[in-house]
C-alpha cells in the first residue's frame, strides 16, 4: 500500500507531508487505538523523502550509550586509543527517528532523545567534526493511552499532534481490505508527484512571504486557545509557513494558518482543558457537602445516595402512606449502593526499598538491578556477562603492561576483564483489596477510599506501576480490575464499585493469594504491595470452619509469598464503644504495617505507602 492510497486519516497526511517539506515544524505525535494504522502510515513517510534519507526505529530497550554513541571496544583495545562509535541520533541525522509507544519508553531515554531534537546538537566527536555540530532530525512517534500517559511536558515538544481514531464506516473498512489484498503497486505514481510537490515546495520554503498581520493572527490563536508557553507559536508559523509551500503559493495567508491550527494546538489545548476539569471536579467535591445539606432538609436521605437512581428505591419504604418521614430504620447490609469517586490529589513521592535482583523489568519507580544491558552503570565485577567495563578492565591490566613486555598496543588477558553492574528503575503490582460490604457505606469511607485510589491510580501508571482491584462483598471475592497500567479503565471499575452485603473477608484474602500466584507463575521477578482496606469484621466464611479460624490460615499461606508486602488499614469508628480492633489483629497476622481509619484523609493514603519502606523493612 502507498502513502497516497492510506486509507482515511487525511489530518495524520497532512502531518507527515508538512514535517516532510520543513523540519522546524517539530515532527508529531499519533495518539490512539492499538491497530488502527499508526505505525503503517509512520513507516510510509521516509518514501516521501529524497533517496538516501535514513529511517531510524528507536528500540523499546534503548540504553543511552546506544543513543548518544559510545566506546568502540574493539577498535579501541585494538587501536591502542579512545575510538568512538556513532549512536542513533547521529546515524539519523538529516532523517526519521521513529518511536513507538512513546508512552512506554523510559523517561531519560525520552529526555536524551528530546533534548538532541530541541537542542539540534551532536553529543560526540567523530571523524574530525567538531563537537556540537548540528544533525538536525524529525520525530514521529506513537502510543496508545489506554497502556498508559505520557508527560505533558514530552507532548508538548512535539510541534503537531494527531487523535488517531479507527475508521468506523463500512465502505472505508472495505476499501482497507480491497488495498491491501491488491499488494504494494498501486498508488505508486501519485507518490511520486506527491514526492516532486514536496521537494518543490522545500526549495521555495524561505521564499515565502509572510505579511506582519499573519503573526498578529499567530498571536491571538494561541492566547484564543490559551497555550502555555511559546512553543506553540512557534510551531504554529512553521507549519503555517510549509502549508502556504505545499499550495505551492508566495505569500502566507490567514487560510493556512486556519488550515494547520488543530494540529498544532489540539494536544496543547487539552492539557488546558484537563486542567479545568480537574479543577471543577475538585471544586464540586468540596462543595457536596452543602448540598447533602440541603438534600436531608428536603427528606432525600442521608448525604451518599448511590449515584444511579434505580437503585434509590429504598427511599420510597422511608415514608408512610401520608408521604411523612418515618424515623428511618437501621441500614440493612444487604442494601447495595454505588459512592461517587472522592476529590482526587497529587500523590507524593512513593519510595521503596532496593533490592538485589538483577530483573529485566521496567519502570520509573523502584531502583533494582538489571539483567541486560540497559541501565544506568554503578560498578564493575568480576562475574561475567556479555557487558564489559572497558574502564575497569584497563585498569585491571594497567599494572602489568611491563612485565607482558608491552610496546605500542595494550597487552589484556581474560583475567583482567571486569563487567558492568547495572542499575535501573522497576514498576510494581500494587494490588488493592477493598472491603466492599456495608459497612463501608458509613460515614463517606468508600467515598474517600475511592479518592485514594483513583489519585494512587494516576501516580502508578505514571511510574508504569501495574495496578489491581480486588472487593470482596455478600460471600466472594471478585478481580473487578485485573492488573493494568490503564487509568482509564482502572477509574471506570473504581466507579463502579457497589457497596453492600456481608464482609467474606478470607474470600478476599484467598482471591489475593490466587492472583498473585497467577502473577508470580508467568513473572516471577514482580514485587506486590497489598493494600488491605477493611473493618476487620469478617462474618461470612469460605468453608464449615469458623471465620476467626479460616482468617490466621489464610493469612499464614499469604506471608510465604515472595516479594510481597502489606499494609492494612482500619476502616473501623473508633469513637464507638462497639469498636472490636480486629484489623489490627489481621495486621499482626500478616505482619503489616497497621493504619487506622483517621489517616486515611486526603493525601495519607499515599502517605502510607511512602512510608512503607522508607523506614527499611
Amino acid at each position: 500500500m502507498s502513502f497516497h492510497n492510506f486509507v482515511g486519516h487525511d489530518d495524520a497526511k497532512l502531518a507527515l507531508i508538512l514535517n516532510a517539506i520543513d523540519a522546524s515544524c517539530g515532527g508529531v505525535l499519533f495518539i490512539g487505538e492499538k491497530g488502527s494504522g499508526k505505525s503503517t502510515l509512520a513507516r510510509m513517510f521516509p518514501g516521501l523523502l529524497p533517496d538516501g534519507v535514513p529511517f531510524t526505529n528507536l528500540p523499546q530497550n534503548a540504553m543511552e550509550e546506544a543513543l548518544l554513541g559510545g566506546i568502540d571496544l574493539e577498535n579501541t583495545i585494538k587501536n591502542g586509543r579512545n575510538v568512538q562509535s556513532a549512536g542513533l541520533l547521529q546515524r539519523a541525522g538529516g532523517g526519521i527517528v521513529y518511536v513507538d509507544d512513546i508512552n512506554l519508553i523510559a523517561p531519560e531515554i525520552i529526555t536524551l532523545l528530546m533534548k538532541a531534537h530541541g537542542n539540534i546538537r551532536s553529543f560526540e566527536e567523530n571523524n574530525g567534526s567538531k563537537p556540537d555540530q548540528p544533525f538536525p532530525f524529525t520525530i514521529i512517534a506513537s502510543m496508545n493511552p489506554d497502556e498508559g500517559p505520557l508527560s505533558s511536558h514530552f507532548m508538548d515538544r512535539f510541534g503537531m499532534c494527531v487523535l488517531w481514531e479507527g475508521l468506523k464506516e463500512r465502505e472505508q473498512k472495505i476499501a482497507v481490505m480491497k488495498r491491501a489484498l491488491n499488494g504494494t503497486g498501486a498508488g505508486i505514481n501519485e507518490d511520486d508527484e506527491l514526492r516532486r510537490i514536496i521537494q518543490t515546495a522545500r526549495r521555495n520554503l524561505k521564499e515565502i512571504n509572510v505579511p506582519l498581520k499573519i503573526r498578529d493572527i499567530i498571536a491571538d490563536a494561541c492566547i484564543k486557545n490559551s497555550t502555555a508557553g511559546h512553543r506553540g507559536d512557534i510551531f504554529l508559523f512553521y507549519a503555517a509557513r510549509a502549508y502556504a509551500a505545499f499550495c505551492k503559493e508566495t505569500e502566507m495567508t490567514a487560510r493556512h494558518v486556519d488550515g494547520v491550527l488543530p494540529l498544532v494546538l489540539l494536544h496543547r489545548k487539552r492539557a488546558l482543558q484537563q486542567t479545568k476539569r480537574d479543577d471543577t471536579q475538585k471544586q464540586r467535591h468540596h462543595e457536596k457537602p452543602e448540598n447533602e445539606k440541603n438534600g436531608n432538609e428536603h427528606g432525600q436521605g442521608n448525604g451518599h445516595e448511590p449515584l444511579q437512581n434505580r437503585r434509590n428505591v429504598q427511599n420510597d419504604h422511608d415514608r408512610d402512606d401520608a408521604g411523612q418521614d418515618k424515623k428511618p430504620p437501621r441500614q440493612s447490609s444487604d442494601a447495595e449502593k454505588i459512592f461517587d469517586v472522592g476529590a482526587d490529589f497529587k500523590v507524593r513521592r512513593l519510595t521503596f526499598r532496593k533490592d538485589r535482583i538483577n530483573r529485566a523489568a521496567s519502570g520509573r519507580r523502584t531502583k533494582t538491578g538489571s539483567s541486560g544491558k540497559r541501565g544506568r552503570y554503578i560498578k564493575s565485577i568480576l562475574s561475567p556477562n556479555n557487558d564489559i567495563a572497558v574502564d575497569a578492565t584497563i585498569r585491571a591490566a594497567a599494572p602489568f603492561q611491563t612485565i607482558r613486555g608491552r610496546k605500542e598496543l595494550l597487552i589484556i588477558k581474560h583475567e583482567d576483564l571486569r563487567f558492568k553492574r547495572r542499575e535501573k528503575k522497576m514498576g510494581h503490582l500494587v494490588i488493592f483489596v477493598v472491603d466492599g460490604s456495608g459497612s463501608m457505606g458509613a460515614q463517606k469511607r468508600m467515598v474517600e477510599t475511592k479518592g485514594a485510589i483513583q489519585s494512587l491510580l494516576m501516580d502508578c501508571c505514571q511510574k508504569r506501576d501495574k495496578v489491581a482491584l480486588i472487593v470482596f462483598r455478600k460471600n466472594k471475592a471478585d478481580v473487578v480490575l485485573p492488573p493494568t497500567g490503564s487509568v482509564k479503565m482502572a477509574s471506570r471499575r473504581l466507579l463502579e464499585i457497589p457497596t453492600g452485603g456481608k464482609t467474606p473477608l478470607t474470600a478476599g484474602l484467598l482471591g489475593t493469594y490466587n492472583l498473585i500466584s497467577r502473577v508470580h507463575k508467568r513473572s516471577p521477578e514482580t514485587r506486590f504491595l497489598i493494600v488491605l482496606v477493611t473493618d476487620g469484621r469478617a462474618n461470612q466464611s469460605l468453608t464449615d470452619m469458623p471465620v476467626r479460624e479460616e482468617i490466621p490460615k489464610m493469612a499464614g499461606l499469604l506471608c510465604e509469598l515472595p516479594s510481597t508486602d502489606y499494609i492494612v488499614i482500619d476502616t473501623e469508628d473508633k469513637k464507638t464503644f462497639t469498636r472490636v480492633d480486629l484489623a489490627g489483629e489481621i495486621a499482626a497476622m500478616l505482619r503489616a504495617d497497621y493504619y487506622q481509619i483517621d489517616d486515611l484523609k486526603a493525601n495519607y493514603l499515599t502517605e502510607i505507602v511512602q512510608n512503607k519502606k522508607s523506614v527499611g523493612i
